[in-house]
């Protein structure tokens, strides 16, 4: 079984960043595909980012240009790194690793709030 730990959320002010990280109990090669979502209060969950095996990434829309996502394989880590940050991210933010056989792993989440 995989274990994620998401990390680095707080409370932030408008315009200011933070840096989200998930490290993962296995290693990054196992993986696919892994990514970033979010549940802000009274929403459904939503992509935030994702980055393939072979480094391809997406984003959402409302956070292209402003966040970007990446991995470390020697730390088993993804990180999102958010900039700019707008008081409408506010959310908890959720780490989601898929393997190659369907296996589909997700963090406990951590709070981000965008606040002044």
């Amino acid at each position: 079984q995989v274990q994620l730990v998401e990390s680095g959320g707080g409370l932030v002010q408008p315009g200011g960043s933070l840096r989200l990280s998930c490290a993962g109990s296995g290693s990054i090669f196992r993986f696919r595909a892994m990514g970033w979502y979010r549940r802000a209060p009274g929403k459904q969950r939503e992509l935030v980012a994702t980055i393939t095996s072979g480094g391809s990434t997406n984003y959402a829309d409302s956070v292209s240009g402003r966040f970007t996502i990446s991995r470390d394989y020697a730390k088993n880590t993804v990180y999102l790194q958010m900039n700019s940050l707008k008081p409408e991210v506010t959310a908890v933010y959720y780490c989601n690793w898929k393997d190659w056989s369907a296996g589909d792993y997700w963090g406990q989440g951590t709070q981000v709030t965008v606040s002044s």
